[in-house]
């Protein structure tokens, strides 16, 4: 059976689960004006903060999932890994190839999503943290009956909230240890920064913005620039001078194999969990 057309124009949107990232999403949707917030739904089964939340800016909150799998023609499963099987089995009599199928949870299979869902109309997208506050990095990759017409839609929708890149599904724990688990790293780094501002003399409150507004800057500069990272630091390090020093302490200590380490170690344990 040949997938219908979904219009970027009609559409309604739903979301399986109401949590932060659920919420970050369609904040960005509304946000942008890819959506109004009336074409948007969630239901919320217990916490009362999580309607609060989403009625908030305008998104309606409905009895339960099914009513929400009903109302809309793109159904985004933002749900903990762990149950994301059960929750699609359980509203898989709704789920027909009319529905384009979206799951953000992470380590969970597109052959396990098509197969639980009865159909491969499904598209798996691993977005991060920084799309609550419209920076994400977010990789997408189709499934066997999903167009482009449909990477498309769902490339538009992730977009709002930051960039979005496809790639093959054999990436996706790789992603995973770098963009899903990265914002974690370069957290650990913009604390010790600020330490460091401290150890030398920097009032705590002024260390912790200047390494914040640092690594924001620095990662502007090479999104911006289409310079190598490498020739960058070329640039700030000239001969004899204080940032060679430093990176010699850095390059001493092992970063990049530390860095290079971390993201592989984060990859193996995804791997482990799908």
């Amino acid at each position: 059976m040949e997938a219908i057309p979904i219009s970027p124009e009609s559409y309604n949107l739903g979301f399986i689960g109401a949590g932060k990232m659920a919420e970050s999403i369609a904040r960005g949707v509304v946000k942008s004006g890819v959506l109004p917030p009336q074409r948007i739904s969630t239901a919320v089964h217990s916490n009362p903060n999580r309607r609060i939340a989403f009625e908030s800016f305008g998104v309606g909150v409905r009895s339960n999932n099914s009513a929400v799998v009903e109302a809309s023609d793109v159904v985004i499963f933002s749900v903990k890994p762990q149950v994301v099987k059960d929750v699609v089995l359980q509203l898989k009599p709704m789920l027909s190839e009319k529905k384009l199928l979206v799951s953000v949870a992470a380590g969970v299979k597109l052959k396990d999503l098509q197969e639980w869902a009865g159909h491969s109309r499904f598209i798996r997208v691993m977005p991060n943290t920084p799309s609550a506050i419209g920076e994400g990095a977010t990789v997408m990759s189709l499934g066997g009956a999903a167009t482009e017409e449909d990477g498309e839609l769902i490339s538009k929708l992730f977009g709002s909230v930051g960039k979005v890149w496809r790639a093959d599904e054999k990436s996706f724990d790789g992603i995973t240890g770098l963009s899903g688990s990265g914002p974690a790293y370069i957290f650990l780094a913009i604390e010790a920064l600020a330490d460091g501002g401290v150890a030398a003399g920097v009032p705590r409150e002024l260390a912790l913005g200047l390494a914040s507004q640092t690594v924001l800057g620095a990662a502007s500069m090479v999104t911006k620039s289409g310079k190598h990272p490498g020739q960058l630091k070329d640039d700030v390090a000239s001969p004899g001078g204080t940032t060679i020093a430093g990176v010699h302490e850095l390059e001493k200590g092992g970063l990049r194999g530390i860095l290079m380490n971390a993201v592989v170690a984060a990859a193996k344990r995804s791997q482990e969990l799908s």
